[in-house]
């Protein structure tokens, strides 16, 4: 995860970045992280579905040599100049870390019903290393090919699957058995109307969404704002560090006070988030409310995580966990889509305001499902 999330850690540091100096319209510029997304959004349910037949592990496999091709394009695209052939890279690369987040569910499916949330949390601790290496590489291998700005850095990307292909073949991680094969289990649309499972895939969607839409934005405002690259670089690693550290405890803080509460924390700190992001726009602004959006997204994701893998029977989690993340990334490509023509057009103030009804809808759903679930309990 740590090797996985900083190869993307990286794509989304300098795609907005790389689209403005390739591209003639700039308010196409975030187009490469919406291709990014794209990708995984539409490689969710293939990725899903692979795994259910040749297994988790030769299936994080695939998802590393697609992840090595969409680097290597995208950095043909930055050697010859060419914006369409870059975000060819990005969604090709895209479609790799659809299989990267499936590590979260991998983790899920092997450790007793009790420790599931604190495994989902542990595994996410390993974006933790994303947080700083990054940017980090970023900001080291950008000018390293010159005249080629960014060259090396993609070539540097292409390398990091290859690390975690290494690792894969010293693990063993257990196959589909044949009764969960031929077990088909409830219709999705019976496991869909279940409102955990709407309440799950709500605070995923939205919470990823927005702090995409956020995230996206932030290294072009701070450019527009003529703040060096090296600020938004470290502006970035604190967002990440923020979307992982959490998850040191996250998992614990789960299992204390449920899924619902913690949804309903991370709502409250995106609000927090979008103040801080709407009362100036001097480098420790954008620090601050990225550095808030990201333990609010961890709060969010993780917990919609947890709750969802209560929504599902052992037969069926192979297709909920597809259209849950099908769902998350599909919103996160609408959202990186939108970050660019926000702020062009817009301005940056109104990029953290079109982010407020969504996070008011997700806490308020969780709200509404911890009332249902108490008042069933006191009936009881």
């Amino acid at each position: 995860m740590a090797l996985a999330n900083s190869a993307t850690t990286l794509q989304v540091t300098l795609g907005g970045l790389v689209g403005f100096l390739l591209v003639e319209d700039k308010a196409l510029a975030t187009l490469p992280v919406t291709f990014v997304v794209g990708g995984t959004a539409l490689a969710t349910i293939p990725a899903s579905m692979l795994m259910r037949w040749v297994g988790r592990q030769f299936g994080f496999m695939i998802g590393c040599l697609i992840g090595i091709s969409g680097s290597l394009i995208a950095a043909l695209g930055v050697y010859l100049a060419h914006f369409w052939l870059f975000c060819l890279g990005a969604f090709v690369f895209g479609a790799s870390v659809a299989f990267t987040q499936l590590y979260r569910f991998a983790a899920a499916d092997v450790v007793p019903a009790e420790m599931k949330s604190r495994a989902i949390s542990w595994v996410m601790v390993g974006g933790l290393v994303s947080a700083f290496a990054g940017p980090e590489i970023a900001k080291h291998t950008r000018e390293i090919l010159s005249p080629y700005l960014f060259l090396g850095s993609y070539l540097v990307a292409a390398s990091l699957p290859v690390l975690v292909l290494a690792i894969l073949t010293t693990i063993r991680l257990p196959r589909p058995t044949v009764a969960e094969l031929r077990e088909p289990g409830r219709p999705l649309a019976e496991i869909v109307r279940q409102p955990a499972f709407v309440v799950a895939a709500m605070a995923g969607m939205f919470g990823y969404g927005v702090m995409n839409l956020l995230m996206t934005a932030t290294p072009l405002a701070m450019q527009i704002c003529e703040h060096p690259f090296a600020d938004a670089a470290t502006v970035i690693q604190w967002h990440v560090f923020g979307m992982f550290f959490p998850s040191f405890f996250t998992g614990s803080l789960i299992a204390r006070f449920g899924a619902l509460r913690i949804i309903v924390v991370g709502a409250i700190l995106n609000l927090a988030c979008i103040a801080v992001a709407l009362n100036g726009v001097a480098v420790l602004n954008f620090q601050a409310s990225l550095l808030i959006l990201g333990v609010g997204w961890n709060f969010m994701y993780i917990g919609g995580t947890s709750l969802l893998t209560e929504v599902y029977r052992p037969s069926e989690r192979n297709k909920t966990q597809a259209l849950n993340d099908f769902l998350v990334f599909g919103t996160v490509a609408l959202a990186s889509l939108g970050s660019g023509k926000l702020l062009y057009h817009w301005g940056w103030d109104f990029v953290p305001l079109s982010a407020l009804p969504f996070i008011l809808i997700a806490g308020l759903a969780a709200v509404w499902l911890m009332l249902q679930k108490r008042r069933a309990a006191v009936a009881a």
